[in-house]
């Protein structure tokens, strides 16, 4: 029966590189769907996904009040190299910023190293005759001649998208502007993306990669969006469509499409968002967030029940995953490690006769071999099945029915018959490599944070999370992990907990002992405009939440720290109380603070947001009786190596205070939770599975 009057409808919908999450909260109820990917017309697979759970709500489309959408389209285009012929504009003598990066050996003893290519070629980079300093002061006016030349040059090469950037633009944008106004007057087809709007900060390298990867990607993602808008609005889903950004708040279509650069972690990001409003909900103050999907595995630490951030981060890292072999991007972000470790990454053998896994991925289109839609390659999920993790009678509620003869053949051809090992052998090395891949991720993670990793506990979700979270806590130290209800799709669900935010980040260099606290007003005054210019649709009649953040340095120092700011306007004493910040936090950081050096402010960031809602905290159910299992089928344990009988438990059917004990699997819809012989889960009132090691 159709509802006809939902007093709040909103959807969450989470386009990954295998399925498509869809979560639909219609008046503090969820349901959830997914489907398989389409990369030929993504926005199709919205489209089904939306049609699906409307169905499963009984809801008709014209009641959805709200669509927020996340996508790893643009991190696809950049991986792929997938994008628009994109024209790099930038002042004469710096044309090879882009090929030169930053003279950084992410391998010291490779000698053969190989720096990734630049994401637009030395033919496609263009130069004119301008120079500002570094305090945005005028050095060299702007050559006209040489700009005319340059329009010239892009209209003859027939690019799509043009991005410019120029040395010092992040402290006045006045040459960039005008070049764009240049080549829009005689091409007004053309896109054009300029440093100082989309990542308005200092280092040349990382600027100019991230105005050139906005560039490269900002045609298809409009066309994509605009195409999106559209194709709702045909079905009858008529409601506004926000975006997830890669800081975690949510923006207008719009916006998303001038600047689609801030879309390359959105998804990610949803996750992280699902974690912490977990953590919140449960008190929980440490807490590692573990995503594992059709693709990709992301880990995030969550302290205080935020996500970490940051302002920078790499796409795209082609040598092992190794911190700065990738494309660095100059946007605020939720940091977070991420490998190329999910479901559908496939298993090979090396040239040392080592199982491999990743980073590549079967993705939807053909999938895993056990999928049967063309896949030939052993995977994750391959090994999986053949583990006894999945039911291949019941995989996504039996949409997808699973072949175990197809995996068992995947893995006997491209591992047994190399190295000598039974499919179930092979299957084992399989997850071992993957689970082990994960769990140094997690560990150099928490390290390169100052943190323990046994004393946090994991929130896990996606749909091969909850699969692989007991024997990855095994692995790390960890002794208790959460499954909140809705894991298999715990990205769409986060995009309906994010804030409306943006976060506005600049350079721009005071140091403290002569402190221009009126010119430090007019641009923080300029920040928070900017900032709230982007998420005022989204604020109704709430007062927004403004987060100001200072990153800071000894004068000299090549990097900078963050440090929060509590100030809504500086005066002439500011800048003690500033000193004082930095110096509490540089001891948190580094054990001790300097005495008697020059400290100044590098960067400066503004974020504005909606207030989140209060939420109801979770106390820990009294544990009751041990439910037998209704059934049993036989599943590895990586822990001894060996066959045993688990119990298979619906989690629908589990009432709070139900106890589970591992050996067993607990069965959704959407992904299934795999406890080791070595766990216990406890059923919370809010439907959480409570996991403790016994």
């Amino acid at each position: 029966m159709v509802k006809d009057s939902p007093r709040n409808c909103r959807v969450g919908v989470d386009i990954g590189g295998t399925f498509t999450d869809i979560a639909l909260d219609i008046d503090g109820v969820l349901h959830s769907t997914k489907v398989l990917t389409d990369y030929t017309a993504p926005e199709q697979a919205i489209l089904k996904g939306v049609v699906a759970v409307a169905g499963l709500a009984g809801i008709a489309l014209s009641k959805i009040d709200l669509l927020i959408h996340g996508t790893t389209l643009a991190t696809n285009a950049l991986i792929e190299r997938r994008g628009a012929k994109t024209a790099f504009v930038t002042t004469e003598g710096f044309r090879d910023v882009l090929e030169m990066r930053t003279e950084n050996r992410f391998e010291q003893y490779d000698l053969d190293i190989t720096l990734p290519p630049a994401l637009i070629p030395r033919a496609d980079r263009f130069v004119v005759r301008e120079r500002m300093n570094a305090a945005g002061k005028v050095l060299l006016p702007l050559d006209e001649a040489s700009v005319a030349a340059v329009v010239e040059a892009i209209a003859a090469g027939g690019y799509e998208s043009v991005a410019i950037g120029f040395i010092h633009a992040y402290a006045n944008g006045a040459h960039e502007v005008a070049v764009r106004a240049a080549i829009l007057e005689c091409l007004p087809h053309v896109s054009v993306s300029i440093s100082s709007e989309v990542s308005p900060q200092m280092r040349e390298f990382e600027r100019f990669n991230t105005v050139s990867a906005n560039a490269y990607v900002k045609p298809a993602i409009k066309s994509y969006l605009d195409r999106l808008v559209v194709s709702l609005k045909e079905i009858g889903v008529s409601c506004p469509v926000f975006m997830i950004h890669s800081g975690g708040g949510i923006v207008s279509v719009e916006s998303a499409a001038e600047f689609p650069v801030r879309l390359v972690e959105s998804g990610p990001a949803g996750g992280a968002i699902f974690a912490a409003d977990i953590a919140r909900r449960h008190g929980l103050d440490t807490v590692l967030s573990f995503d594992m999907g059709g693709t990709t595995a992301k880990i995030c630490l969550i302290e205080n029940q935020v996500p970490k951030t940051a302002k920078t981060f790499e796409v795209a890292r082609t040598y092992r995953f190794r911190k700065g072999s990738g494309m660095p991007i100059s946007i605020p972000v939720v940091e977070m490690v991420e490998i190329g470790a999910g479901g559908g990454s496939i298993a090979s053998v090396d040239g040392m006769r080592q199982i491999r896994v990743g980073p590549h991925s079967a993705a939807s289109e053909p999938g895993p071999a056990c999928y049967q839609r063309g896949g030939r390659n052993p995977t994750v999920t391959d090994a999986d099945l053949i583990l006894g993790k999945l039911d291949p009678d019941n995989f996504a509620g039996g949409v997808i029915p699973l072949s175990v003869e197809a995996s068992r053949q995947a893995m006997a051809d491209d591992i047994g018959a190399v190295i000598g090992l039974d499919p179930e052998v092979a299957a084992f090395g399989t997850c071992e490599m993957v689970d082990e891949n994960m769990a140094n991720a997690g560990r150099v993670h928490t390290v390169e944070n100052g943190k323990n990793i046994a004393d946090f506990t994991m929130i896990t979700f996606g749909g091969a999370g909850p699969l692989h979270a007991a024997r990855l806590c095994e692995k790390m130290g960890i002794s208790t992990f959460l499954v909140p209800p809705g894991a298999g799709v715990g990205s769409a669900i986060g995009f309906l907990r994010a804030p409306f935010g943006y976060e506005s980040v600049r350079s721009a260099v005071f140091n403290l002992s002569a402190f221009d606290f009126a010119a430090a007003n007019v641009l923080v005054s300029a920040m928070q405009a900017e900032a709230l210019g982007f998420v005022e649709g989204g604020l109704d009649r709430e007062t927004p939440v403004i987060e100001r953040t200072l990153f800071m340095r000894y004068a000299g120092q090549g990097w900078d720290i963050p440090v929060p700011l509590d100030v809504e306007q500086f005066d002439a004493v500011s800048a003690v109380k500033i000193a004082g910040l930095f110096e509490r936090e540089y001891e948190r950081f580094f054990g001790r603070a300097i005495e008697g050096l020059a400290v100044e402010i590098v960067s400066w960031s503004v974020k504005a947001s909606s207030p989140l809602p209060p939420v109801a905290r979770v106390s820990i159910v009294d544990e009751g009786a041990v439910v037998a299992p209704p059934r049993t089928r036989r599943l590895f344990d990586a822990a001894h190596g060996v066959f045993r009988d688990a119990g298979i438990h619906e989690r629908d059917s589990l009432m709070p205070g139900d106890v589970v004990k591992g050996p067993a699997v607990i069965v959704e819809r959407e992904t299934s939770t795999m406890l080791t012989a070595a766990f216990r889960a406890v059923v919370q009132n809010d439907g959480c599975l409570l996991v403790t090691r016994t």
